[in-house]
């Protein structure tokens, strides 16, 4: 399943979705990115490899000087040959004026799962990135959450953690219309994220193991791995 939620104007934007694909043995390309988007998510499929690619941008200039976008992404994969994960977050507050200082905010979290002998080698990227263009009262924070969860076996999320990653997203995009300090902004998405973490932790933990010592897999624990780059 990937889906993408018709957009609604204002000055503080939101892309922020669930988009879950599934595969077992072949490639899916799952594509989830942000409000500068065009055409929804494309998923293809071929070969045993998997590519996620998330994305949330925010621009703030004199025209709008209060945006936010977010992007919160799920992507399940089964066995693969091998995996690629991208996930970015990019905050730009240009040219807004003393009196009236711009406020942007970016905020991307993409979750992967990928299981078989490859699911240890996956290549991840996850870039965060705040800009002020002549813009010295500004504020701009951006945050790229990534977790990659890798197991021997393939296993499915399990309807409880899927609603809490649900009720999570809707924490994050809860965000835009928050007037807080940027300090508390920055502070609750640092929760979240702790958040989803703990949910996959205890999900690895019931993933399917390896059995016996002649396993070539044997040597493998489920894990999770969550990389952050907050700016």
């Amino acid at each position: 399943m990937h889906h993408r939620k018709p957009r609604t104007p204002g000055a503080a934007q939101s892309a922020a979705r669930v988009a879950i694909t599934v595969t077992a043995g072949l490639v899916m390309t799952a594509v989830s990115t942000s409000a500068r988007a065009s055409t929804p998510g494309r998923i293809g499929t071929s070969h045993g490899v998997a590519i996620a690619v998330d994305a949330a941008h925010s621009h703030a200039d004199r025209a709008h000087v209060n945006r936010f976008d977010d992007s919160f992404s799920v992507h399940t994969y089964g066995p693969s040959i091998a995996v690629t994960a991208n996930n970015r977050a990019t905050a730009v507050s240009a040219g807004c004026s003393l009196a009236r200082p711009c406020r942007s905010v970016a905020l991307s979290y993409q979750i992967v799962t990928t299981a078989g002998r490859n699911a240890r080698l996956i290549n991840a990227t996850n870039l965060s990135r705040s800009v002020n263009e002549h813009c010295p009262a500004c504020q701009t924070f951006s945050a790229a959450y990534q977790f990659v969860v890798a197991t021997p076996r393939q296993f499915s999320l399990s309807r409880q953690a899927r609603d809490e990653l649900a009720d999570i997203e809707g924490k994050v995009e809860a965000l835009k219309s928050s007037r807080s300090p940027i300090v508390q902004i920055a502070r609750q998405a640092e929760e979240l994220a702790a958040h989803v973490k703990a949910v996959l932790d205890r999900e690895a933990a019931r993933a399917p193991r390896t059995s016996g010592t002649d396993d070539p897999l044997a040597d493998f624990t489920p894990k999770v791995t969550m990389h952050r780059y907050v700016r």
